[in-house]
């Protein structure tokens, strides 16, 4: 199977999907928008339909599917005209639970990643600080281990569900002197004494809850640790290629939404008495876009196979995240341009997704990083292994 060439379960699940969405969560959009707050109760409508636990075992609640299911999510909830939105689900689902999966206890696993699951918790992945964000070897949150408990201390940055979520996975320096090595994940709940968040205001993704987060003394016992101390970092090298497709796959799915949009509106707007997609000019550019959207798909398609293979793909994934992210930004731009004067309004939804496509080439590694990792691999024959 390929990601071109689904099965029928494959399309009967997107139609589910989509008619859920159409339901449950383009209605609210627009609320959740203004009001920058997620209800919480979609969380637990779609733990209830399955969505999020689409590649977890049945054990913990999860529907244990292919990751052609997970590919259909992300590019479904991509439509959705909501950047914020989006990520938040993402974040939930593809870049903090999955760490529990892989490397949590099991009392963790039935504490947390089952709730989660279920939509009753929200997750959180707490890597980036103030003074360190591509740099993770040099974050400077410390826990100290004291009895039964780590005492930790330290702030994290542009987290993502960071003010309503539940808990978050924590990148913390346990050993501060053996560098990578000394890095280490802990569970700490957002209701631990100590804990502390303050919203950030963004540019865009204004439905979700970005924050800053402060740890002050908090005491957290070390059952909370996640898999082995001083493992966070391989951990962390281990989880982000997911989190790197799966933006791939939103960017991908969000030229794809503004491409269409765009089209509707130049196929009803007139200058100069005729369609403005009569236009020359305009019809090259919109072919350019379709050409540009469809061969960086067929690549985001190709690193979609090589995960459902359970191939490490250090490589495909940091190209699939640059092409997507930057050609998102660009498509954007071009669709945006059409709409004249009403694309700067907030009359029409292209103006959200010029905001909240910004974002796409600086979370989960930079496209500069992008570069770097690929220049590595290709000219240094730096080899990247599963750990």
């Amino acid at each position: 199977m390929h990601a071109t060439l689904l099965s029928p379960e494959h399309q009967v699940f997107r139609e589910t999907l989509r008619a859920f969405i159409q339901k449950e969560i383009i209605p609210y959009i627009d609320d959740w928008e203004k009001e920058q707050q997620i209800d919480r109760s979609i969380w637990k409508k779609m733990g209830d339909m399955g969505f999020l636990g689409l590649n977890y075992p049945e054990t913990y609640g999860g529907l244990n599917l292919d990751f052609y299911y997970s590919m259909i999510f992300c590019e479904e909830m991509s439509y959705c005209f909501s950047g914020g939105f989006t990520i938040s689900a993402l974040v939930i689902q593809y870049m903090s639970a999955p760490y529990l999966l892989k490397f949590a206890s099991e009392d963790l696993k039935q504490c947390y990643l089952k709730p989660v699951i279920a939509g009753d918790k929200v997750s959180a992945i707490a890597i980036t600080e103030p003074g360190a964000g591509s740099d993770i070897q040099n974050i400077r949150t410390t826990a100290v281990r004291k009895d039964d408990y780590y005492i930790i201390n330290g702030s994290k940055t542009f987290i993502t569900n960071g003010y309503y979520g539940d808990f978050f996975i924590t990148t913390v320096k346990t050993n501060p002197e053996k560098g990578s090595k000394g890095i280490s994940l802990i569970l700490i709940e957002r209701s631990t004494p100590g804990v502390s968040s303050s919203k950030i205001e963004k540019m865009g993704w204004h439905a979700s809850d970005t924050a800053e987060l402060r740890f002050d003394n908090v005491k957290v016992p070390i059952k909370n640790l996640i898999g082995e101390e001083g493992a966070g970092f391989s951990y962390l090298m281990d989880g982000l290629q997911l989190e790197r497709l799966t933006a791939a796959i939103n960017s991908i799915a969000t030229c794809e939404s503004a491409l269409k949009y765009t089209m509707e509106y130049i196929n009803l707007r007139e200058a100069f008495g005729k369609k403005l997609q009569e236009f020359q000019v305009i019809r090259h550019r919109i072919a350019q876009m379709v050409a540009d959207i469809k061969t960086t798909k067929a690549f985001v398609n190709h690193c979609c196979d090589l995960q459902n293979n359970g191939q490490y793909a250090v490589e495909e994934c940091s190209i699939a995240k640059l092409q997507a992210n930057e050609l998102a930004i660009s498509i954007v731009h071009q669709c945006l341009q059409l709409f004249g004067g009403y694309g700067f309004t907030e009359d029409y939804k292209i103006a959200r997704l010029y905001r909240d496509v910004r974002a796409g080439t600086i979370i989960g590694g930079t496209s500069e990083i992008m570069l770097e990792i690929i220049a590595r691999m290709v000219i240094d024959n730096v080899s990247y292994s599963k750990k």
